[in-house]
């Protein structure tokens, strides 16, 4: 019995014939093939990071501003309604 399970497990020719570089790397390469540099990838996060935080400090800057003419207003409303008062 010994001997029929070395005979069954000793052929190993075809098991090399299959792991050959030539057919081994191709599909990995293939895979790869779509796939974004990562360097761009880094670039065009950078690039929206600071387009991000332009747009958030622009958009800090108009409630600063929003709030000023607020105050403005309610100041004027104010004098306007003292002057009626008068």
């Amino acid at each position: 019995m010994v001997v029929t399970a070395l005979a069954a497990c000793g052929d190993s020719d075809d098991a090399s014939e299959d792991a050959l570089a030539d057919n081994v790397e191709m599909p990995a390469d293939e895979a790869m093939a779509d796939m974004p540099m990562p360097a761009a990838d880094a670039t065009e996060a950078a690039e929206d990071a600071e387009a991000t935080a332009d747009e958030a400090a622009a958009a800090e800057d108009a409630a600063d501003a929003a709030e000023a003419a607020a105050a403005d207003a309610q100041a004027a409303a104010e004098a306007a309604e003292a002057a009626v008062e008068e």
